[in-house]
């Protein structure tokens, strides 16, 4: 744990800046060299065409693991593809312990393909509560950072989003069918409505950032896992949006979760998001 005389808080109030540069370094080190140069037996699948992992995404891990762990004594790291390669790690999340929650490359398919739409998630959270995030996006030279009651930045400025433009359609990015239930399609179609303009998502994160600038007016996801969702949550919350999950509760990172839930730029768009989703069952 972390030493009494040194609350989370105070950590952040320290070394923030230092878990910055420990990203940068990362990307800078074992994702970027990599980008547009993978060979094909630096690609894999995981669970099928659209899931993939490649040398930039293990190394990148390993490297963020050594250094994030360093940085905060008696913390842990679960990372995407340590909880692949042993799932009992991702218990971690529930513990008292302070964890680092990282996706070292989220758009693994965009990276593969050359696009630049992939970014570095690290959370930090304690018994569940997230309490600081940093979304990456080395191709685009984009870090967002949000800390708990102190706001979110992107490249040092303040993200407020604000509501929708009365009128406007609603953007919405949606989950790939391939990662949805019979339920969870149903719950989806319910976006398929007059006002709501509902697409397919990118990179998770990017996602998020793109609801905390405003430039995206809800995502509507079915999957829980903690590394695609911990940092982008925090970000569209201190940014002064909103997340809720079916039964119109706050998701939990923890899980347990009623799916699909949706993250919005603000609590009305994110109620009405809810309240289609609904209809859809």
């Amino acid at each position: 744990m972390i030493e009494d005389i040194e609350t989370i808080d105070e950590f952040l109030a320290r070394r923030t800046s230092d878990v910055e540069e420990t990203i940068r370094q990362a990307a800078a080190a074992e994702i970027m060299p990599r980008f547009r140069q993978l060979t094909a037996d630096e690609i894999d699948e995981k669970s099928g065409p659209h899931d993939l992992v490649t040398d930039a995404d293990r190394k990148a891990e390993e490297y963020l693991t050594q250094a994030l762990a360093k940085l905060l004594p008696g913390s842990v790291v679960v990372g995407e593809e340590a909880v692949h390669a042993n799932p009992a790690t991702y218990e971690a999340i529930r513990g008292q312990a302070p964890v680092w929650i990282v996706d070292p490359v989220d758009g693994t398919r965009q990276f593969v393909h050359g696009d630049t739409g992939f970014c570095t998630l690290v959370a930090l959270a304690v018994g569940g509560v997230v309490h600081a995030s940093w979304t990456y996006a080395p191709a685009r030279s984009q870090l967002a950072v949000a800390v708990r009651g102190r706001g979110a930045r992107l490249d040092g400025e303040l993200l407020r989003p604000g509501a929708p433009t009365p009128g406007r359609d609603l953007e919405i990015a949606t989950s790939h069918p391939d990662y949805t239930t019979d339920e969870q399609k149903r719950a989806l179609l319910g976006l398929q409505t007059e006002g709501v303009r509902p697409r397919p998502c990118g990179s998770a994160g990017l996602e998020y950032l793109a609801v905390a600038r405003g430039e995206l007016d809800a995502t509507a996801f079915s999957w829980e896992a903690a590394w695609d969702h911990a940092a982008g949550l925090l970000l569209v919350e201190e940014a002064g949006g909103a997340h809720l999950t079916l039964t119109g509760e706050p998701f939990r990172i923890t899980g347990g979760n009623t799916l699909p839930f949706t993250a919005a730029r603000d609590e009305t768009t994110a109620r009405r998001v809810r309240g289609l989703l609904t209809a859809g069952l």
